[in-house]
């Protein structure tokens, strides 16, 4: 259902979350339509929207926060959009159709979109609630990383995925000692397969970041502050600062407090409305689609696009679920995966490597399309391969080619150019 045009009287648009895929999402209607809506933001964070990925950069100390925020309070002023920064929606009313923020406001709404992400998950163990125990999902997380550094020396990372290795190595930057602890025998085993995660590990071992793989976290320990970490097999390992990076939970609390239909997360359609009310619609890390939820900025965006063109009653797009990719955020290190990089019985792989160069390439067929890629040091052809996997498009007539990347396919085959830019 479109948003009610022709009348003298703006429809009103309520958001809640100030984040990447609400903003977007109030970028792509005041871009296909301004005049439709006066627009409600509702954020937790007492300031505008910023750049979540580049947080690491934050920490790591190349960057400064005022540098990765994206939307200023002025934008949304200039853009008529009434921010409610670090006044959080506490109830969704959906018979009267009004929000109630933690500060007792309360706002009308024609249509809603809620927007509220995730939340870390915290490994519930003795002691996770100490001083000196934090999750990494915000620039406060940041900042109190930076404060703790600044004061100690030993840091556990508990998680060796994406976040985990950012964090692992921001601190390291900042003069910390860091062990990271991870349950399974490779780092980032969701986008990487086992040669590039060694790879990875090697090169973040000699910058000094220190592994414990196959470890298993069984108490944090402590009287008014962390001091270590103790495991299941009974080892400990002294910790002035433990980071929790094992992964988000979306933040549904709300939703299901108002009656939407959640499993996992919010269930919406191809439009990004909810299942349960045509007049509430969801985006981002708090929404699932077709049994998915995602967790990367680029399908927020997709999902973005989408939900906006319906909101404004341009409603003639779908959103058919997104193939993610990934690229490791830390200085000096070139890494790229995307699609299904393991494979199966179905499919074949074609490798590269030169241990010299300290380059691996895997690209995972199916037939003749490419469906995977794992790329560890020269990762320049990355979102040629993501147009591939997208697309898929017969490679065919240039499989032998193939891995030696898009320029050299296209300059030997002038019947293979990509339909759209990479």
């Amino acid at each position: 259902m479109s948003a009610p045009k022709g009348t003298s009287a703006r429809a009103r648009l309520v958001v809640i979350g100030n984040g990447m895929a609400g903003v977007r999402a109030v970028e792509e209607i005041l871009r296909l339509d301004p005049d439709v809506y006066d627009i409600h933001m509702f954020g937790s964070e007492p300031h505008g929207n910023y750049n979540r990925i580049l947080l690491s950069p934050v920490l790591s100390g190349e960057k400064k926060f005022e540098e990765i925020v994206t939307h200023p309070r002025q934008w949304y002023a200039d853009n008529g959009i009434t921010l409610h920064a670090g006044d959080p929606v506490i109830e969704i009313d959906r018979q009267r159709r009004r929000v109630k923020a933690g500060s007792g406001l309360e706002v009308s709404y024609d249509r809603l979109l809620i927007a509220t992400g995730s939340k870390p998950f915290v490994i519930p163990v003795p002691g996770s609630d100490l001083p000196g125990v934090i999750a990494y999902r915000d620039i406060q997380d940041v900042e109190h990383m930076l404060r703790a550094a600044q004061d100690h020396r030993s840091a556990v990372v508990i998680g060796g995925g994406l976040l985990g290795l950012e964090a692992a190595n921001g601190l390291m930057r900042q003069g910390m000692d860091v062990t990271v602890v991870h349950v399974t025998d490779s780092l980032m085993e969701r986008q990487l397969d086992k040669p590039a995660s060694g790879l990875l590990r090697n090169a973040l071992e000699k910058r000094g970041i220190r592994f414990m793989l196959e470890a298993h976290t069984a108490e944090i320990i402590g009287t008014d502050r962390v001091s270590a970490v103790r495991f299941k097999d009974g080892v400990e390992i002294a910790a002035d600062l433990v980071v929790m990076a094992v992964g988000i939970r979306p933040n549904i609390a709300l939703a299901q407090d108002c009656g939407l239909h959640c499993e996992r997360a919010i269930v919406v359609d191809d439009t990004l409305q909810s299942l349960s009310d045509p007049r509430v619609y969801a985006v981002g890390e708090c929404v699932q689609h077709r049994k998915s939820t995602y967790g990367l900025v680029a399908p927020l965006y997709e999902q973005a696009r989408v939900c906006a063109a319906h909101l404004v009653g341009m409603g003639h797009s779908r959103y058919p679920g997104s193939v993610v990719s990934t690229k490791l955020k830390v200085t000096g290190i070139d890494l790229f995966s995307a699609g299904d990089f393991i494979g199966g019985p179905e499919t074949e792989d074609l490798v590269f490597r030169d241990p010299r160069r300290g380059v691996y390439k895997r690209l995972v067929l199916k037939g003749s399309r490419v469906v995977g890629a794992v790329l560890y040091g020269d990762v320049v052809d990355g979102p040629w391969y993501l147009d591939l996997i997208q697309q898929g498009r017969d490679i065919a007539s240039i499989r032998s080619r193939l891995m030696f990347g898009r320029t050299f396919c296209e300059r030997n085959n002038a019947t293979f150019t990509a339909s759209e830019p990479a």
